[in-house]
């Protein structure tokens, strides 16, 4: 766990630095990215996960990626939690919404649940979001395991983060790959760009991926662990002795499991699967083999091959080999490169029999844009007491529609859909040409009591926000004070 004590800045800063769009913001290539995946066991969410993202420490990721599994599903609860946020979704967008980060994508298959969050700085630069699922479990036909994933292009590096669920119990390490394999072949996207997860730049693979640690038995493991002596397991992990044998599993990378085996603990409890036959050292008797079961893999796309010269080039293969030149030519000037700064499990979160795995990571690229699509801003003073003006000017060519709209929102917002109002960019247009619009805004839409705010371009047909005003103030309307000094309240400082 990061220490604590270093300088931290207070949520309000972290709001107006993450909002501000400065170019020491978003043309840095490095980016920080913090990962959780966490079976929670059906259980209800903590009060606080500050450690478990990390919150005091000094260094703000530019993306937070979390995986869950196992989130409670019964009937009557998915019906209201598909009308409303869950509660792990409702805790993670609270936490983090204050310190300028947005949920910009999220998917959920059951007790499968995904949720993608960046700094606002740079949502005008993730774009071709898509999400799928793909269900494993009773042949096929039940989501309680499978996969769920978003796809994203960041900066115009495309990502995929796959969540997995794979099967339990240690002999069924064969049909875990064969699970995988299944949600790579079956899970697709747009066809023209990463029609599949490993046509991605940089695909994430993690999750409760339910491989064991066979056949070392229960006193070996017992002082391996305790004497803290991990790597003298790690040759019988089964997906470590998988990949020896299964080309698929090689692309994919990990850091040293350098921390304690995160499966089965005891529910608030650092315990390893208690039975009521006696203790020793935090172990008690007939207990479940620990196991690590909850893992973070990656893999970066390989370098294409050069294309193989034939006398007699048929119109395809012509077409072909200048594609894959093409592509050649883009991973040049466009790299990416990525390097895990720390892989470690937490301790401290008792809710569930498995405990949280964080992996952090520093992601550089060059990025091949650095403008956004549309510049927004809010036109004069804003005030309840008037109508207002939102001027937008197109920076380049993108697919506009009569669908999109632009939202009003508090700084601090936690998702697109967590706007004060909305305008139709056509339908409330009141003038345009070539390289400005200017789009009307009813006071009547306007908060009475103002507020820090921000506007938001949301593009229909890309389903992405494409441009972000800066912070602005919605001066408190007369309305308001008037109401408050008749009723003898007065402004606090």
């Amino acid at each position: 766990m990061e220490n604590n004590d270093d300088t931290k800045e207070d949520p309000q800063s972290q709001v107006k630095n993450s909002v501000s769009m400065e170019k020491n913001c978003c043309n840095e290539d490095t980016f920080r990215l913090h990962m959780v995946t966490w079976n929670v066991a059906t259980a209800d969410p903590p009060d606080d996960i500050s450690s478990l993202l990390h919150l005091n420490s000094p260094k703000t990721p530019d993306l937070y990626v979390i995986g869950l599994q196992e989130v409670y599903s019964a009937p009557h609860r998915f019906i209201i939690d598909m009308a409303v946020e869950d509660s792990w979704s409702h805790l993670f967008m609270s936490s983090l919404a204050p310190r300028g980060y947005l949920k910009v994508s999220s998917i959920r298959m059951q007790g499968l649940l995904l949720l993608f969050f960046s700094k606002l700085a740079h949502v005008p630069f993730i774009r071709d979001i898509q999400d799928t699922y793909s269900r494993t479990g009773i042949s096929g036909y039940w989501g309680n395991k499978g996969g769920v994933s978003i796809r994203l292009s960041f900066y115009g590096h495309m990502l995929c983060f796959l969540n997995c669920h794979l099967a339990a119990h240690m002999q069924y390490a064969s049909q875990r790959v064969d699970e995988f394999e299944y949600i790579l072949d079956t899970q697709t996207f747009d066809p023209k760009k990463t029609p599949q997860i490993l046509d991605h730049k940089l695909v994430f693979w993690f999750g409760d991926l339910n491989f064991r640690i066979q056949d070392h038995g229960m006193h070996f493991l017992r002082n391996c662990i305790t004497s803290h002596k991990f790597n003298l397991l790690w040759s019988k992990d089964q997906l470590t002795m998988m990949k020896k044998t299964e080309a698929l599993l090689q692309e994919f990378d990990e850091g040293p499991l350098d921390f304690q085996p995160t499966y089965k603990f005891d529910r608030f409890s650092d315990c390893y699967d208690s039975r009521p036959h006696g203790t020793w050292l935090g172990f008690h008797g007939k207990m479940r083999k620990p196991a690590w079961t909850d893992r973070i893999l990656w893999r970066v796309k390989p370098k294409e091959p050069p294309p193989e010269e034939e006398k007699d080039e048929d119109r395809d293969s012509v077409l072909d080999e200048k594609n894959t030149k093409k592509k050649q030519e883009e991973e040049e000037e466009f790299p990416l490169k990525l390097k895990q700064d720390s892989y470690t499990s937490n301790m401290e979160y008792g809710v569930s029999d498995h405990k949280p795995v964080i992996g952090i990571f520093t992601l550089e690229l060059r990025k091949m844009y650095e403008t956004p699509l549309v510049r927004v801003c809010a036109e004069g003073e804003w005030s309840a007491d008037f109508d207002a003006i939102v001027i937008y000017s197109p920076l380049q060519p993108f697919p506009s529609s009569a669908w999109d709209w632009i939202g009003l929102y508090k700084v601090g917002f936690t998702s697109v859909s967590d706007y004060i109002t909305y305008t139709w960019v056509k339908d409330d247009e009141v003038s345009f040409n070539d390289e400005l619009a200017q789009v009307y805004v009813s006071k009547d839409e306007i908060p009475l009591l103002g507020g820090e705010c921000v506007l938001c371009y949301y593009c229909s047909t890309l389903q992405c926000i494409v441009g972000i005003s800066s912070p602005f103030k919605v001066q408190e309307s007369k309305v308001a004070v008037e109401g408050r000094s008749s009723t003898g309240e007065h402004r606090r400082p």
